[in-house]
């Protein structure tokens, strides 16, 4: 069977491989682009309406290191914090578990702020509306881009077709 691979769970021609693997690296790059010019936007917001930040042209390195970490390590933190609090979670009333998933959300977002300020040039001046105001600012514009991904990597890969 000379030719043939196995591709996705089934037999491929070599060309029928390669063209799998040039859509699906497409739609990561379609996503990648997607979410870095979304998260670009988000960063020149926080920077400009939060009084201890500024973001400056360091947000073009930010937006990279943002949209990165909300695409690998984003999924990696928040299912490992999940997991933790999954054991401790017949202890808890309803209430409990629902505070518990709210602080668990910005824990990662703030790991994920503090991730992007150690390595990019945005400036955080002070503790509280530095560090603590713009993941709340982070969850609200990653709630929006959740509402209208769709709509966005359709839209860029018929641009990009």
């Amino acid at each position: 069977m000379t030719g043939y691979r196995w591709v996705a769970g089934r037999l491929c021609t070599a060309w029928e491989g390669r063209a799998w693997h040039a859509r699906r690296m497409k739609k990561w790059i379609v996503r990648f682009g997607g979410l870095y010019v979304y998260n670009l936007v988000v960063l020149l917001v926080i920077g400009l309406i939060v009084p201890g930040v500024s973001v400056g042209w360091g947000v073009i390195w930010a937006s990279i290191v943002l949209t990165a970490a909300t695409l690998w390590i984003k999924p990696l933190i928040t299912k490992w914090f999940t997991g933790a609090s999954q054991k401790s979670a017949g202890q808890r009333t309803k209430a409990g578990e629902t505070v518990v998933r709210l602080g668990l959300v910005f824990v990662v977002e703030l790991i994920v702020w503090v991730l992007v300020v150690w390595l990019s040039g945005v400036n955080v001046h002070n503790w509280l509306w530095g560090y603590l105001l713009p993941p709340l600012f982070l969850l609200l514009g990653w709630a929006i881009y959740a509402a209208i991904d769709d709509k966005v990597e359709a839209r860029a890969d018929a641009v990009s077709d």
